[in-house]
């Protein structure tokens, strides 16, 4: 028995206009009932550090605006708050679907990929992309058979709470970016008085005689005259007696102490980079073929 040529719903060469039919309507039902979001893809996708088994310091440098259908609509899955041997850790979940046309369409990607994220305006939060189903069954599946190429019409997104690990996040959108820079553990600068200008949020602050022989820099994150300077992303260590310098406002203030301060209302949690444990492992531990245990 074979089905009718003139009526098959389910060509396998071909895409019908039933199918197309229904696409439309679904973008149509998430530019409706769904919400605006931010897609930020990933941009160190390659790069792996093969001491830890994990990917390095991530990047975010870019974003697009895209419409999704949030499908959990009462509340969070996941494990949500609980509080563990590491301290308090929020572990909520979402899932989202995206149309896989206005995907294509709206971002360079052939799809949605794990470790990107999405920035949820409605709750002012990330959250990072853990599996990719393209064939959600809940959702749409093969409705009017499968076509050309497949016509599952939507991608399910299960995502996490972003975990924040002082990656740059730096895309462009203010919103984006406003949000992320309070998430960064800050240093606080006790500066002499008598310095001169006024550091400008989120400019370039350094130490020595100029950006490029810098021993530290960081970016500005608040300034006070003549009481102290706050600043994130740093690198390398500012040190009393010193003197840190603008890079565009070209203020000259000297530093009187140092000290960490990392906020208590934190939203995420705070997990440092792994680059300074694995400079102390080399200075203890010889990996080299003649030794593979130990120093001799």
């Amino acid at each position: 028995m074979a089905t009718n040529n003139y009526f098959n719903n389910y060509p396998s060469s071909q895409i019908t206009s039933e199918q197309l039919l229904v696409e439309d309507l679904v973008i149509e039902a998430m530019q409706i009932y769904g919400m605006d979001c931010w897609y930020l893809p990933r941009t160190t996708r390659d790069q792996v550090d093969y001491l830890f088994g994990e990917d390095t310091l991530k990047q975010y440098i870019t974003a697009y605006p895209i419409e999704m259908y949030l499908e959990n609509v009462t509340g969070m899955d996941g494990e949500q708050d609980f509080i563990s041997k590491f301290g308090l850790e929020i572990r909520d979940e979402m899932q989202f679907l995206v149309s896989r046309r206005r995907f294509k369409a709206t971002i360079p990607l052939e799809r949605p990929l794990e470790g990107d994220l999405v920035y949820v305006p409605l709750v002012k939060n990330f959250f990072e992309i853990t599996f990719v189903e393209h064939e959600n069954d809940q959702a749409m599946f093969y409705t009017l058979g499968r076509g050309r190429g497949g016509n599952v019409y939507v991608y399910a997104l299960k995502l996490k709470q972003f975990v924040f690990s002082n990656e740059i996040v730096k895309v462009g959108v203010s919103e984006i970016d406003d949000q992320i820079r309070n998430y960064y553990s800050r240093t606080r600068i006790a500066l002499d008085a008598g310095g001169s200008g006024k550091f400008v949020n989120d400019e370039v602050v350094y130490q020595g005689a100029n950006l490029a022989s810098a021993t530290a820099q960081a970016l500005v994150y608040d300034f006070s005259p003549n009481t102290s300077i706050e600043i994130y992303r740093t690198i390398g260590t500012f040190a009393s007696g010193s003197s840190v310098k603008g890079n565009t406002s070209n203020a000259n203030w000297n530093i009187a102490s140092t000290s960490d301060l990392i906020p208590m209302d934190n939203a995420f949690e705070d997990i440092r980079d792994n680059n300074r444990i694995e400079t102390e492992a080399d200075s203890i531990i010889d990996f080299t073929e003649t030794n593979p245990f130990g120093e001799p």
